[in-house]
C-alpha cells in the first residue's frame, strides 16, 4: 500500500492506517525534535503533541508537498513553540548518546570533548539556525523542504545554515583550526 493510500484510509478513519503512518514517521520526528530541543522528556512529548496534531489536521493535508514535509513542518513548529513555553536555555540534561533509542540506527562516536563542545555549539545557537542546521546537516533535509516546513524561502534557509556553520566553527575552531576563518 502507497503512502497515499495510507493517507486516505486513515483519513477516512481507519485508525490502523494512521497507525502505520506514525510507525512510518515517528522515529524521525524523535529525532528532529531531540536533536532541536536537547532534551528526551520534551522531544517524545513534542512528538507525541506532533501526532496529534497530524491525526487532528490530516483532512487538510493537500498533497501539495510530500507527507513527509507537512508532517515535519508540524514538528517544528511544536518543538519551537515548546521551546518558548519553556524557556529553556539551559540545563539540557541528556546525552544523545545516553537517551534510549526510538530509532532503529545506530548513533555515532565521536571524541568526548569534541562531541560535548558540538553539543554546546549547537543549543547555543539560535533558533531559527538551529532548526535548519538540524534538519540539514543531521536530519538531511534539502533546502526546498526546510523552506516548506519553516515557512521561509529557500534562500532564507541556505543563508540560515550558512550562518550556523559559521557560528560553529568560530565556536569549534580550536579542535580544526584548519577549518577556522
Amino acid at each position: 500500500m502507497t503512502e497515499q493510500q495510507q493517507i486516505e484510509r486513515a483519513r477516512a478513519g481507519d485508525p490502523r492506517a494512521f497507525r502505520e503512518l506514525y510507525e512510518a514517521h515517528v522515529d524521525r520526528v524523535y529525532r528532529l525534535a531531540y536533536r532541536m530541543c536537547g532534551d528526551d522528556d520534551m522531544a517524545r512529548d513534542m512528538t507525541q503533541e506532533t501526532f496529534i496534531r497530524v491525526h487532528e489536521r490530516l483532512a487538510q493535508f493537500r498533497g501539495d508537498a510530500a507527507f513527509s514535509t507537512w508532517l515535519h513542518s508540524i514538528a517544528v513548529s511544536i518543538t519551537l513553540n515548546g521551546l518558548r513555553r519553556r524557556k529553556r536555555t539551559s540545563g539540557r540534561e541528556h546525552d544523545l548518546d545516553e537517551v534510549a533509542p526510538m530509532a532503529a540506527a545506530p548513533l555515532a562516536r565521536a571524541e568526548p570533548d569534541l562531541r560535548d563542545r558540538l553539543r554546546t555549539a549547537i543549543e547555543s545557537l539560535p533558533e531559527i539556525y538551529r532548526a535548519v542546521f538540524v534538519m540539514h546537516d543531521m536530519e538531511g533535509y534539502n533546502h526546498r523542504e526546510i523552506a516548506t516546513a519553516l515557512e521561509v524561502a529557500e534562500g532564507t534557509s541556505k543563508a540560515r545554515l550558512s550562518r550556523a556553520r559559521s557560528r560553529l566553527r568560530d565556536a569549534l575552531d580550536d579542535f580544526a583550526p584548519e577549518y577556522a576563518r
